[in-house]
C-alpha cells in the first residue's frame, strides 16, 4: 500500500493553476488573524506585489463612497466580487489600503499550502481557509461570526472558481446567501443591534491591458502553432489565429475522448465534450447529478479524493483515480471558455485572456502581461433579510447579486479597446 505521507506530497499538485486545484494534504482549518497591526503593515507592500507578481500597475476605485457611508453607519458588509484573475484578492487589498480599512477574506484551502511565507502572510491580512471539496462548517461559522460582528468587511467570491474570462460571470454558489442571512439573524438575536444590517455589495473587477497586444501574444501563438505542426501563421489576422487554435485544441481532445472531431458550433461541441467526460464518471461515482459544470466537478471530487488522502488504496486504484481527476480538470477547464468570446467582441483584453489560457493549459505556467489597469466598481447595496422567501425559484439574494455583477461587468466591458489589425 502507498502510505498517506507519500500521497499527500503528490495529492493535487496540479500543474495547471487555472481550473481545478486540489489540496495537497488532509484538510485542517486555518483561521484568520484578527489583529489590526499586521494588515496595515503588509498592505504597504500591496502595490509592489501587484506590479511584480501580477503586472497590475494601477488600481482605480469607483463607488467607494457607498462602502464608506455604510461603514460609518455601522453596518456589516459582505463584498461579493467576480473572480477572473488570481490578482483579484490583492486588488481588493489595494482598495482597502486606499480606504484605510482591513478586510477578512474567505480563500480556498489550497492557497495556504504553498510557501510558509505565503501562508503566514495570508493569515495576517485576514484570510481564512475554506475546504471546497466538502461542507466546511468551521469556515461557515467563522464567516457568519465575522459578518455578524461587523468589525471589517468580509470578502467572498461567489463564483466558487476562477473564471479567467473577465467579461463573463459563472453561476453563483448558494452559500453566500445562507451565510449572509444567518449573520443577519444572529445580529437580531444575539448582538442586540436592531438597527445594524448585513449589507451585500457586489463588486466588479475589470482588467484593462495597456500594452502592445501583438507583442504580447504573437510569441505564444507562434509557439502553439509550431506545437501543432502548422508552421507560424503570422500572415493570418490575429483573431483568426486565436479562433483556429482554439478549435484545433478542442478537436485534439475530442479525438482523444470521443473518438473523432465533432461538428457544430463551439458551444455545442463544448457541451458534448463535457458530457462525454463527466457522464461516465457520474455513473461510476454518483447517484444524482448537479446542474452546473463546476458543481458536477465538485461533487465528483468529493467522492474521489478522501480515500486517496487516507493512503489505503493500491497503486492500480490510485492510478485510476488520478486519471479521473485529470479528466475532471479538463472538463472544467473547457467549460470556462465562453463560446464565441473573442469573435463576438474582439477586444484587446478578451484576446489576451484567451491566449493566456491557451498557454497556461499547455504549459502549466501562469501568464503575466503588464501593464494592467484594474478598475474596481462597487455596486448598489443589497439589504439582507433574515429569512429566505418561500415558494420562489432559486435564491432571490443570489439572483440580485448576479444581476448586479452582470450589469457592472457589461458596462466595464465597453472600456476595453477593440483590437484593430
Amino acid at each position: 500500500m502507498v502510505r498517506s505521507s507519500r500521497i499527500r506530497r503528490r495529492v493535487f499538485r496540479t500543474r495547471r493553476p487555472p481550473s481545478v486545484v486540489v489540496t495537497d494534504a488532509a484538510y485542517e482549518f486555518i483561521p484568520p488573524h484578527y489583529g489590526k497591526i499586521w494588515p496595515r503593515l503588509l498592505n504597504i507592500l500591496t502595490p509592489y506585489f501587484l506590479n511584480t507578481r501580477y503586472g497590475v500597475t494601477k488600481v482605480e476605485l469607483r463607488g467607494e463612497d457607498t462602502l464608506q457611508s455604510l461603514q460609518r453607519a455601522g453596518h456589516s458588509i459582505l463584498l461579493t466580487p467576480n473572480h477572473s484573475r488570481m490578482a483579484d484578492p490583492v486588488v481588493l487589498l489595494q482598495m482597502a489600503r486606499r480606504l484605510k480599512q482591513s478586510l477578512f477574506i474567505m480563500a480556498s484551502s489550497h492557497l495556504f499550502h504553498g510557501s510558509h511565507v505565503m501562508s503566514f502572510t495570508m493569515r495576517r491580512i485576514g484570510a481564512f481557509s475554506v475546504y471546497r471539496e466538502g461542507v466546511d462548517q468551521t469556515a461557515v461559522r467563522t464567516a457568519i461570526d465575522i459578518l455578524s460582528r461587523g468589525q471589517r468587511p468580509l470578502v467572498m467570491f461567489p463564483e466558487g472558481a476562477l473564471s479567467q474570462a473577465n467579461d463573463h460571470l459563472n453561476a453563483l454558489m448558494d452559500g453566500v446567501g445562507m451565510i449572509a442571512r444567518s449573520a443577519q439573524r444572529r445580529i437580531r438575536t444575539t448582538h442586540g443591534h436592531p438597527d445594524r444590517r448585513v449589507i451585500v455589495l457586489p463588486v466588479g473587477i475589470k482588467y484593462l491591458f495597456q500594452g502592445d497586444l501583438l507583442e504580447a501574444v504573437s510569441p505564444i501563438l507562434s509557439d502553439i502553432e509550431e506545437r501543432l505542426l502548422w508552421g507560424v501563421q503570422q500572415d493570418r489576422p490575429l483573431t483568426d489565429r486565436v479562433t483556429r487554435i482554439g478549435s484545433a485544441l478542442l478537436s485534439l481532445k475530442e479525438i482523444e475522448y470521443l473518438g473523432r472531431p465533432q461538428s457544430g458550433s463551439i458551444e455545442d461541441r463544448q457541451v458534448r465534450f463535457i458530457d462525454g467526460v463527466l457522464c461516465p464518471l457520474e455513473r461510476v461515482w454518483l447517484t444524482t447529478t448537479s446542474e452546473t459544470v463546476i458543481e458536477r466537478v465538485r461533487e465528483l471530487r468529493r467522492q474521489i479524493i478522501p480515500e486517496m488522502i487516507d493512503g489505503e488504496l493500491g497503486p492500480q486504484e490510485l492510478q485510476r483515480r488520478w486519471k479521473h481527476l485529470s479528466d475532471l480538470e479538463l472538463a472544467q477547464a473547457i467549460s470556462l471558455f465562453p463560446p464565441e468570446y473573442v469573435q463576438s467582441r474582439p477586444t484587446v483584453d478578451r484576446i489576451l485572456e484567451t491566449v493566456e489560457r491557451f498557454a497556461e493549459n499547455l504549459t502549466g505556467k501562469e501568464q503575466t502581461h503588464r501593464p494592467l489597469h484594474a478598475v474596481v466598481q462597487i455596486g448598489e447595496p443589497i439589504d439582507v433579510e433574515p429569512g429566505r422567501p418561500r415558494n420562489t425559484t432559486g435564491d432571490p439574494l443570489i439572483g440580485n447579486i448576479a444581476g448586479q455583477l452582470q450589469e457592472i461587468l457589461k458596462n466595464l466591458a465597453t472600456e476595453s479597446r477593440l483590437y484593430e489589425a
